[in-house]
């Protein structure tokens, strides 16, 4: 892979075919929900003890920001899959949603402002 570009639906298909393949089969969506608390657990570690006030232990050492967040994603597209979700679909409605309701709403926070 090195420094390629992959779109959404070829890490749908990506991780599809690994599951179906070396994963033998899908947890089923339930067990998938608990693992992706778990892996968003194990990024929030990490950023209250980078960005936050906790320090790191001895044992924080073998995690790492950006594979926690591959694996929250991969997570993810395995539930997305399983429910038959096009991430990609969701995702252009998701900011359409955003651009219309949201639309003014950032701008006039006044606790965003500095």
């Amino acid at each position: 892979m090195g420094n390629s570009q992959i779109t959404i639906p070829e890490a749908q298909n990506m991780v599809d075919k690994w599951i179906k393949t070396v994963g033998v089969r899908y947890f089923n969506e339930l067990t998938n929900m608990a693992i992706l608390t778990e892996e968003v657990g194990e990024l929030a570690r990490i950023v209250a003890r980078k960005y936050g006030d906790q320090s790191f232990k001895k044992s924080d050492e073998k995690y790492n920001l950006a594979d926690e967040m591959a694996d929250i994603l991969w997570v993810l597209i395995c539930l997305a899959n399983q429910t038959g979700v096009d991430l990609e679909k969701a995702f252009i409605q998701n900011i359409e949603k955003k651009n219309s309701r949201d639309k003014n709403r950032h701008q006039n926070n006044s606790k965003l402002k500095r």
